[in-house]
């Protein structure tokens, strides 16, 4: 995994164009979620999550856009153990394609 990418970079993979891969960031890690896309696409269940860091709405189960980030500050221990839970899901699933930079 040598690609990095800053968050505005990641904004260009949230599948408005079918001919890039649909990017999520967990924990800054940017896995292609692409095989997903019926979830990750437009529309889908998860739309909201592609082309952003993700860990703090996965954290908390919220699919609230002002969730959807990397600041982890104030989460419960419960919601730590639901983002890891995710974390391993992704990892799991989906292959790492870039480290998300500041």
């Amino acid at each position: 995994m040598a690609a990095e990418l800053t968050a505005a970079q990641l904004r260009a993979y949230d599948g408005s164009d079918p001919s890039k891969p649909i990017y999520v960031s967990v924990r800054g890690k940017v896995y292609d979620v692409s095989s997903g896309r019926g979830f990750y696409g437009p529309g889908g269940a998860y739309a909201v999550f592609a082309g952003r860091e993700a860990s703090r709405a996965l954290g908390k189960m919220s699919k609230d856009d002002a969730d959807v980030s990397g600041d982890l500050s104030g989460l419960s221990d419960k919601e730590l153990a639901v983002l890891a839970d995710w974390e391993t899901k992704f990892q799991a699933k989906y292959p790492v394609v870039a480290r998300l930079t500041e």
